[in-house]
C-alpha cells in the first residue's frame, strides 16, 4: 500500500495534485505506456481552480469555497476575475446613484463631507456610460433628476456634460476625453474605504455591483491613514492652526486639468466674507426717528460745541451705508411701533452726551467709574445675573430653581394687574422651573423721554422699560416672561438636556440658547420651536454672544473641545471659528463695532480676536484663577471690562499692544524702568491665593496695598508675611490693563457698560473667601 502524499501538497507535485489523488490522464505523471515518451501538460486555469476548490471542499472551508467560487465564475481571458457589471439596462445608473447617495446621507456627520466626494465621479460616469451606449434619453433623464445635487458647486462642468449627447460626442470633447483616458483619484480615510466596500458587496443585487463597477474601472480610491477630513474636524484646525498645506493625496484628488484637490482646498479655508457692518434702520422708522429729533432740537438746542441730534443721528446713518453691511431683507423683523422711535431717540441722545473715550488711552488710565452692586445672604445660590439697559432692574437666577427681580433704585417694581396696582415691592419672585437656572436675559430698553411724542392727545405715551425675561435651566425648557403680570408666558422645549446659555438678540423678537446636547438654536419670539439648529460643537456650550448686527451669532464649547465658532444665522452654517484657549471658555463678548470678539477663560486669560480674519490678536492677563464669567466693551469699543471670581473688575485697553516685556506706561505716562536689582523686569503682578487678610494688588512694580492690609518685606506682590500663611502666587499683568477694581470678599458675576460709558457690577458676598 502506497502512503499518501503530505497534506497540502503542492499542485502538479508527484502523486498527484495534492496528496493521495491519482494522477488524471494527459496530466502531470501520466505515461502513455512502456517504451513511449512521458509528455507534460500545465493545467488549464480552470482546472487548477477546481483543485483549488477540491481543497477547500475537502478540508472544511466552506465560507471560503463559497467566496472562491463568485469570483471564480466570471474570469477574464487572462485567468483573472473580469470586471463586470452584473445588471442590465439603462436604469441601474440612476438605481445605483440614489443607493451610494441614501448611504452616505445616513453616514455619521463626521463622514458625510469625505463620502460626498463619490457621488461626482459616480455620476458624470454613469452618464458617459449612457451616452456611450446610445441611452441618449436616459442620460438626459439622469442629468435633470441628479442635477439639483451638483448645481451649486460644478454648474459649468453640468453645462459642458448637457452638450455631449451622442457617443461620438464623448471622444470628441476635451473634457469628457480627460474624463475617459484618466482615472478619477478619490482620496478617502482608511476606514472609510473598508467600510465602503463592504456596503457595496452587501448590496450587489441592490445596485452596489455597478457602483463597484465604475469605481473600478473609472476611479482609484486611495486610502490615507489619518482621521476623517470635514470643515470643522479636528484633523482640519490642526491644519489650520499648524500653517499646512494639503497632504498629496489631497493635491492630486480628480483628474488633471479638471478638478483636482478642490474640495479639500476649500474645507481648510475660512476666508469667506464677512457682513460685519451696521444693519440698516428701517426706512420708515429713519424718517420718523429723524422728524423727532428736529422737533427735538427746536424745543432743547444743543449746547455750544455740542453737535444736535440730528447730525448724530446723521453720523450713525453713514456708518450704517457701509459695504459690508447686510441687508435689512436679510433676516425678517416685525415692523417698527411707536416705541421703536422713542428708543432710537434716547440711544441717539445717549450716544452723544456719553462720556466719550477717544483714541489710544495708553494705559494711563481713564476717569471711568464703576458701580458695584453687593447681594449679601445668598448662600451660594446664586447661578447667574443680569442687568436691564434702562438699569432699572436686576435679575438673579438661583439653584433653587427660581428667578429673582430688583428694583436698583429700591422703589417698588410696577404691575398690571388690578389686584396689584396698591402692591408695594421692590423685588418679585418667578416660579416655574423644575431645575437650577442658569441663565436670565432682559430684552432692550432705555430711559423714556420726559415728554409724549404724541403731545396733548390721548394716546397713551410709549413704554420704553424692560418688557420681558427669558431664563435657561437644567429642566431643559427656557421660560418667557412678563414682566408687566409677572408670569410666564410661554415655554420654549427643543433642547435635550439642560439649557446653560440664553440670550436676546440686538434687534430683540430672536433670542440664542445653547446647552448640554452641543448645539445652539435660534428662536423668534413668536414661534415656539427653533428657527435654526446650529450643530458643530464636539462638546456642551458654554458661553453666547450676538454680533451686534443681528445676523451671526458666537458659540464657545468647554471641556475637551474648548473652540469658539462664528455661525450665519442666514444660512445657518459656520463661518468662523477661533482656537487658541486651553481652559474652560466662560465668557464672549462681542464689540459694538461688530469687528472684535472678546473671550475669556477659567485660567484668567482674555484673548481679543480679529473676527474677519479669524485670527487672534493678543491676550490679556491680569485675574486670577477661577474664571472670568462677564466681559463688556464701551460704546467706542476701544475699552473692555471683566468681572472675574476673583474679586476684581478689570478695565483693558482694546488698542494697546500686551507686550509683558514693554513697561506699562503708568503715573502720568512715564514708562517704569525694566530692571531690578536682581535682574528681573519690573512688569505688574498680582498677588492671589495667600491669606485673605492681607491682600494686595501690585501695578507697574509698586504695591497698593488693600485697606487694612499689612505690609511686610518682601518681594512685590506677596500676599503677607509668614506664619506658616500660604505664599500667594504672583500673575503676570500685561500693560495693556487700564485700572484694577477690588471687592471685598465678592466675586464678580455680571459687568456691563452702560450707553453713557459707565460700568455697572454685580456679585454675591461670600464670606468665607
Amino acid at each position: 500500500m502506497s502512503n499518501p502524499g503530505p497534506q497540502g501538497g503542492v499542485p502538479g507535485s508527484a502523486g498527484g495534485p495534492y496528496g493521495g489523488q491519482p494522477p488524471s490522464a494527459g496530466g502531470a505523471g501520466s505515461s502513455t505506456g512502456a517504451g513511449t515518451t512521458s509528455t507534460q501538460s500545465a493545467p488549464s486555469a480552470q482546472n487548477l481552480n477546481q483543485i483549488v476548490t477540491d481543497y477547500l471542499k475537502k478540508k472544511g472551508f466552506s465560507k471560503t469555497e463559497a467566496v472562491f467560487r463568485r469570483e471564480t465564475a466570471y474570469l477574464g481571458p487572462d485567468g483573472r476575475p473580469a470586471q463586470r457589471n452584473e445588471e442590465t439596462g439603462p436604469k441601474k445608473y440612476l438605481k445605483a446613484f440614489v443607493l451610494l447617495k441614501n448611504w452616505i446621507e445616513n453616514n455619521l456627520d463626521i463622514y458625510k463631507f469625505e463620502l460626498r466626494k463619490l457621488l461626482w465621479p459616480v455620476f458624470i460616469y454613469s452618464y458617459l456610460e449612457l451616452v456611450s451606449e446610445g441611452y441618449t434619453d436616459d442620460a438626459e433623464h439622469l442629468i435633470n433628476t441628479l442635477r439639483p445635487c451638483f448645481d451649486a458647486a460644478y454648474q459649468e462642468s453640468l453645462a459642458v456634460l448637457a452638450t455631449v449627447t451622442l457617443p461620438q460626442h464623448v471622444n470628441q470633447n476635451q473634457t469628457t476625453r480627460l474624463y475617459r483616458e484618466n482615472k478619477y483619484r478619490i482620496p478617502l480615510n482608511q476606514s472609510l474605504a473598508g467600510n465602503l466596500f463592504h456596503f457595496l458587496e452587501r448590496e450587489a443585487d441592490e445596485g452596489g455591483a455597478t457602483i463597484t463597477y465604475i469605481l473600478q474601472t473609472h476611479c482609484k480610491i486611495e486610502s490615507s491613514a489619518r482621521g476623517p477630513i470635514e470643515p470643522y474636524s479636528f484633523e482640519a484646525i490642526y491644519r489650520r492652526a499648524q500653517n499646512l498645506n494639503l497632504d498629496e493625496v489631497d493635491a492630486q484628488e480628480g483628474i488633471p486639468g479638471v478638478f483636482t484637490g478642490v474640495s479639500n482646498r476649500d474645507v481648510l479655508d475660512t476666508s469667506a466674507k464677512l457682513k460685519l457692518g451696521p444693519m440698516p434702520m428701517e426706512a420708515e422708522l429713519r424718517e420718523d426717528v429723524r422728524a423727532e429729533l428736529e422737533d427735538e432740537d427746536q424745543r432743547h438746542p444743543p449746547a455750544d460745541g455740542r453737535l444736535s441730534l440730528v447730525d448724530e443721528f446723521d453720523k450713525r446713518i453713514k456708518r450704517e451705508e457701509s459695504a459690508d453691511a447686510p441687508s435689512r431683507t436679510d433676516i425678517p423683523l416685525p415692523p417698527s411701533r411707536a416705541r421703536d422711535v422713542v428708543m432710537e431717540m434716547q440711544k441717539v441722545r445717549e450716544n452723544r452726551d456719553r462720556f466719550q473715550i477717544e483714541g489710544r488711552t495708553g494705559g494711563v488710565g481713564i476717569p471711568v467709574s464703576a458701580c458695584m452692586f453687593t447681594f449679601h445672604n445668598t448662600l451660594g445660590s446664586v447661578s447667574c445675573m443680569d442687568f436691564s439697559n434702562d438699569h432699572q432692574l436686576v435679575a438673579a437666577g438661583t439653584m433653587d430653581s427660581y428667578i429673582r427681580v430688583w428694583s436698583l433704585d429700591g422703589k417698588p417694581l410696577k404691575s398690571s394687574l388690578e389686584n396689584e396696582k396698591d402692591l408695594k415691592v421692590n423685588n418679585r419672585k418667578l416660579i416655574g422651573h423644575s431645575g437650577p437656572v442658569y441663565g436670565v436675559s432682559f430684552s432692550d430698553s432705555i430711559s423714556n423721554l420726559k415728554r409724549n411724542i404724541y403731545g396733548e392727545t390721548d394716546e397713551k405715551k410709549p413704554d420704553t422699560s424692560t418688557k420681558l425675561l427669558l431664563s435657561c435651566s437644567a429642566d431643559g425648557q427656557i421660560r418667557l416672561w412678563s414682566l408687566d403680570v409677572w408670569a410666564c408666558l410661554c415655554i420654549y422645549k427643543a433642547h435635550d438636556g439642560p439649557v446653560f446659555r440664553v440670550l436676546w438678540g440686538p434687534h430683540g423678537h430672536y433670542f440664542a440658547s445653547a446647552g448640554w446636547d452641543k448645539t445652539v438654536r435660534i428662536f423668534s419670539q413668536d414661534h415656539a420651536s427653533a428657527q435654526r439648529l446650529l450643530v458643530g460643537h464636539d462638546t456642551s456650550i458654554s458661553a453666547l454672544a450676538w454680533h451686534p448686527n443681528g445676523t451671526y451669532v458666537f458659540s464657545a464649547s468647554d471641556e475637551m473641545d474648548k473652540s469658539i465658532r462664528m455661525w450665519s444665522i442666514i444660512t445657518g452654517n459656520c463661518v468662523r471659528i477661533f482656537t487658541g484657549h486651553t481652559h474652560y471658555i466662560s465668557a464672549l463678548q462681542c464689540a459694538h463695532n461688530g469687528k472684535i470678539l472678546a473671550s475669556a477663560d477659567a485660567g484668567g486669560n482674555i484673548f481679543l480676536w480679529d473676527i474677519d480674519k479669524g485670527t487672534r490678536i493678543k491676550r490679556c492677563r491680569g485675574h486670577g484663577k477661577g474664571g472670568i464669567p462677564s466681559l463688556s466693551f464701551s460704546a467706542e469699543s476701544n475699552v473692555l471690562v471683566s468681572g472675574g471670581l476673583d474679586g476684581t473688575v478689570r478695565v483693558w485697553d482694546v488698542e494697546l499692544p500686551a507686550d509683558p516685556n514693554k513697561a506699562n506706561p503708568l503715573m502720568g505716562g512715564t514708562a517704569q524702568t525694566g530692571a531690578q536689582a536682581d535682574g528681573t523686569v519690573a512688569g505688574d503682578s498680582i498677588a492671589v491665593g495667600g491669606s485673605s487678610d492681607s491682600r494686595s494688588i501690585t501695578v507697574g512694580g509698586q504695591t497698593a496695598q488693600a485697606p487694612g492690609a499689612s505690609t511686610s518685606g518682601g518681594g512685590v506682590g506677596a500676599g503677607g508675611g509668614g506664619g506658616g500663611k500660604k505664599k500667594a502666587k504672583e500673575v503676570q499683568i500685561t500693560p495693556d490693563q487700564i485700572s484694577a477694581f477690588a471687592t471685598k470678599k465678592t466675586p464678580v458675576m455680571k459687568v456691563q457698560f452702560t450707553r453713557m460709558n459707565l460700568i455697572v457690577a454685580g456679585g454675591c458676598y461670600d464670606p468665607e473667601r
